[in-house]
């Protein structure tokens, strides 16, 4: 064992850190695994086993502070796209039969769709532009 470079065991030590990343996707194994190959670099270049430790710690360090949070700001965003329902919220309707608290219709992007308006007080005849604040099973919720 005293014959095998400490680079190339920097470098099993990082593959040993990249399987459980893939088995169980979490970033921060990649993250020292990315640390334990700048560890290899470090000993590939003649540094001592201090220095090793320490780059492989500042690196993998560095990477868990800056990358860890961006990720998940990334993971936390709304999706850029609405599909489905959440496509229709926001959207203009055209009254195609009087819309009140109990019930009418709507047409919405070509499509026509049962509606009741958001107050239930409120009415809109024919013709009238109306705009969808929520769906509720096959229901368009206007105002």
């Amino acid at each position: 064992m005293a014959d095998i470079d400490a680079w190339v065991w920097w470098l099993i030590g990082a593959a040993a850190l990249g399987i459980p990343l893939v088995i169980t996707a979490m970033p921060e194994l990649g993250m020292l695994a990315v640390g334990a190959v700048a560890g290899a670099v470090t000993a590939g270049m003649g540094g001592g086993v201090i220095l090793q430790v320490l780059v492989f710690a500042v690196v993998s360090c560095a990477l868990i502070l800056v990358v860890r949070p961006v990720a998940a700001r990334h993971r936390a965003q709304q999706p850029q796209l609405a599909t489905g329902v959440e496509a229709l919220k926001g959207q203009q309707a055209v009254v195609v039969e009087r819309v009140d608290g109990r019930g009418g219709r709507v047409k919405i992007g070509g499509e026509i769709w049962s509606a009741r308006t958001l107050d239930p007080d409120a009415a809109f005849d024919k013709d009238h532009e109306v705009d969808v604040v929520d769906i509720k099973g096959a229901t368009a919720i206007v105002m």
